[in-house]
């Protein structure tokens, strides 16, 4: 995890600072580390991944104000891009919007609905309960693909799409991609494919099994989802979506 955030890097030394008797609070661990360089400047690159102006059928938005309870109950995804050596490739990711587990990712050289086939179908595997769930995307041609809408109604998923454009209508599905993308894998430039995608597997591993969540109590998303009481480790209850 060479980006993870100091609260969350402090969390996980905490025992560590103890057990030698070590005291370093949040702060003064931020301190040390700017005084070592080894803070870090997020970079600011773009390449457009979302293509709405289609004849496909877009879907309404069905979650807003949507308390979220419990996991699978809603499903967010979202493409972002990966600068290679030379060129791009592009990384599809579905995130469970209670527990913040990456349900499935895939990684691709094309913008075609492959990709997010690919994630939706690893999700779909790694799903553990029969309750109702909702898939919630952009309105990008990847996602109002009949080959995606037919997989989503085959496994009576209930579909959802953002309305205006606007970023905050999918804040949770973008902060989880920005995260893979510039806490993990970030510092590299790949030259193959294969190597980014295995990469990318075990980042997905390690952002589910081991990185500390500030939402979730300082949880790991694997430990919520699967817990099976209602709410025990989130901080506060999610009174809504949006």
């Amino acid at each position: 995890m060479p980006h993870i955030g100091t609260r969350k890097l402090h969390h996980l030394l905490e025992e560590s600072f103890r057990q030698e008797s070590i005291k370093v609070g949040r702060d003064k661990l931020f301190y040390i580390l700017g005084y070592a360089k080894l803070l870090q400047k997020p970079k600011r690159m773009y390449a457009q991944t979302t293509n709405s102006k289609h004849w496909m059928r877009k879907y309404a938005n069905i979650i807003k104000g949507l308390p979220i309870t419990r996991k699978e109950q809603l499903w967010v995804s979202d493409i972002t891009y990966v600068r290679m050596g030379k060129g791009f490739c592009y990384l599809s990711i579905i995130t469970d919007a209670y527990s913040r587990k990456i349900m499935g990712s895939a990684v691709s050289d094309s913008l075609s609905t492959e990709v997010c086939l690919e994630a939706l179908k690893e999700a779909l595997r790694n799903r553990t309960t029969n309750n109702s769930l909702i898939h919630h995307s952009d309105r990008g041609i990847q996602y109002c693909s009949r080959e995606y809408i037919q997989l989503l109604k085959a496994n009576e998923v209930r579909i959802s799409m953002t309305e205006n454009g606007d970023p905050y209508e999918n804040a949770l599905a973008e902060r989880v991609n920005r995260t893979i993308k510039e806490e993990f894998i970030g510092d590299y430039l790949f030259e193959d494919q294969g190597l980014l995608s295995a990469v990318t597997a075990e980042s997905v591993r390690i952002y589910n099994t081991e990185r500390p969540h500030l939402s979730l109590g300082m949880r790991t998303p694997d430990e919520v989802h699967r817990a099976t009481t209602s709410n025990p480790f989130r901080a506060t209850p999610s009174k809504g979506y949006l």
